[in-house]
């Protein structure tokens, strides 16, 4: 049975653009954890690694050595605004995404519930959503 928190900490609204029919997504047992992750984790970096945008890809990527680690892909609307689609993460990864968004001067749109998660946690990157098109918000339980 799901606690009034898990039930809140897990509930998605998505926008048209994501694609599901009734709004609502069901999260994966990956993204849980990496939710988990994001919420009760460290927030410091315990690894240290090399952001990669490639932008003909859609992808920023965080390689260790030769092995990438982890990726968050993304489309990039007409306007410039980034849509934050996936992640693979470590959380880390959002952190560094966000913060070379915000030196490109760039808006998000959310479709990954993790990164929701990760600025719901960390406030200070919630100026870079878009107000118009923000993508997948929680739900009030």
């Amino acid at each position: 049975m799901t606690t009034p928190a898990e039930a809140t900490r897990y509930a998605f609204e998505y926008p048209d653009e994501a694609g599901y029919p009734d709004g609502k997504g069901t999260l994966s047992q990956d993204q849980t954890v990496l939710i988990d992750e994001v919420v009760d984790g460290p927030h410091a970096s315990a690894i240290n690694f090399h952001l990669v945008n490639d932008e003909k890809a859609g992808l920023y990527s965080a390689i260790v050595g030769d092995s990438e680690i982890a990726g968050l892909t993304y489309n990039v609307t007409r306007d410039g605004r980034l849509v934050l689609l996936a992640v693979s993460v470590y959380p880390e990864l959002i952190r560094r995404v966000l913060d070379d968004v915000r030196t490109r001067g760039n808006r998000i749109t959310i479709l990954c519930p993790i990164v929701r998660t990760f600025i719901e946690q960390n406030p200070e990157y919630a100026d870079l959503i878009n107000a118009d098109h923000p993508g997948v918000t929680k739900t009030v339980a």
